[in-house]
């Protein structure tokens, strides 16, 4: 069982910053891409952005040069960085996690997309 465990959100005022975290746990082999989407009320969830295993960041325009996503693999968490937060960057954020993961009882290796349970993140003056 795999689980992805998300912290960091809340109130902020324009301009105010966050850190996002999250955080993967269970009978995990390996975990390749990690990242962010994000939806608001009334819209699709987009992607906000993601880290390869390399450490190769991409990231949407919408947020490029804003948010910063890093990785600690020893940690198996990623985070995002938000500084300068503005009225457009509300919404419920949701990590996931590409991961190869193995059944302890079977010993077999699966390989899926897991999710968090999402965050919500409020800019409001």
């Amino acid at each position: 069982q795999v689980q992805l465990v998300e912290s960091g959100g809340g109130l902020v005022q324009p301009g105010g910053s966050l850190r996002l975290s999250c955080a993967a746990s269970g009978s995990i082999s390996v975990i390749y891409t990690m990242g962010w989407y994000r939806q608001a009320p009334g819209k699709q969830r987009e992607m906000v952005a993601f880290i390869t295993s390399a450490d190769n960041a991409n990231y949407a325009d919408s947020v490029k040069g804003r948010f910063t996503i890093s990785r600690d693999n020893a940690k198996n968490t990623v985070y995002l960085q938000m500084p300068s937060l503005k009225f457009e960057d509300p919404a419920v954020y949701y990590c996931y996690a590409d991961i190869l993961a193995i059944t302890t009882a079977t010993m077999v290796h699966r390989r899926n997309i897991y999710w968090g349970q999402g965050t919500q993140v409020t800019v409001s003056s």
